[in-house]
């Protein structure tokens, strides 16, 4: 097929990576130009100056940039993907953005003959590169069907979980879930140092009974080695936070434990730390 990926950055980098390496003709765009030099120098394809130029004769069109504005930034106007579209070409979307916006896009690309996914990804930058993330859309079947044998190149997972907007809708769910048992950990393993508990094997031991999960297997021992210099950074899950907070406040779904930890995570970035990983948590409790 041919395809188009709009954002390079520490998820799209390696996503476009695994679509050219099963030989798919891609076409980049990426807003800081010397990127898409260097991944067309390291995959091959090629790199178009706007994103109306990758779209052209594109079948697959996917993106994953920062923002609702980002997203809007690379699809609407004159040089935006939606203008270079071919009719009957799908746009999937790997962002992590508002169910709104989405829904939006979809508006305008069904009004063209065209077909919008909401495929929000979660495994972080290791999943990215080693081609395991799970994806979660949301969008007509028949344009899902077309798409999956291209998400599946980076998605060991890639699941349709209802009309556009679902897909987003279920990310919040991930992000929900996610930023609780961070918190609960940098409690818990706080409290184990405090009592003068081996930290470390702490976590060997509750890891082998209910209090068991990924977050605890592997970021519990990076939490206690105060080491947060990588993963899904603060600045990106306060961002996801707020569009859980904006989408609960409309569909009424209470949210007490993620508007707080979306203030703690608001306390890392008045601190300096907005780079470090969503476990960096830890900190609110060790420095004081």
């Amino acid at each position: 097929m041919k395809v188009a990926f709009i954002g390079l950055g520490v998820m799209g980098y390696p996503m476009a990576g695994h679509v050219a390496r099963a030989k798919h003709d891609v076409t980049v765009y990426n807003r800081t130009r010397a990127k898409a030099d260097k991944w067309v120098s390291e995959y091959g394809g090629r790199a178009a100056p706007t994103p109306r130029e990758a779209a052209q004769d594109a079948d697959i069109l996917l993106s994953c940039v920062g923002n609702d504005d980002d997203l809007r930034a690379v699809t609407l106007g004159t040089d935006g993907a939606f203008a270079g579209m071919k009719t009957g070409s799908i746009y999937g979307d790997h962002s992590t953005v508002s169910a709104d916006v989405s829904r939006e896009l979809d508006k305008v690309l069904r009004g063209a003959g065209n077909s919008f996914l909401d495929a929000p990804v979660s495994g972080g930058q290791a999943g990215a590169e080693k081609g395991i993330l799970t994806v979660m859309v949301g969008g007509d079947a028949a344009a899902f069907e077309k798409a999956q044998p291209v998400m599946v190149h980076y998605g060991r997972a890639v699941t349709l979980m209802g009309p556009v907007g679902a897909g987003q809708l279920t990310k919040m769910v991930n992000q929900i879930s996610i930023v609780g048992l961070v918190q609960s950990l940098a409690e818990g393993l706080n409290f184990a140092a405090r009592a003068g508990l081996d930290a470390k094997k702490v976590i060997e031991v509750i890891s082998k009974g209910a209090a068991q999960s990924w977050q605890l297997e592997n970021r519990g021992p990076t939490m206690v080695d105060d080491k947060f210099d990588f993963g899904f950074a603060v600045d990106w899950m306060r961002k996801d936070l707020q569009i859980c907070l904006d989408e609960g406040r409309r569909n009424g779904a209470s949210l007490p434990v993620t508007a707080i930890v979306e203030q703690w995570y608001g306390k890392l970035q008045e601190r300096g730390y907005g780079r470090l990983d969503s476990s960096s948590l830890m900190k609110l409790l060790t420095e004081r």
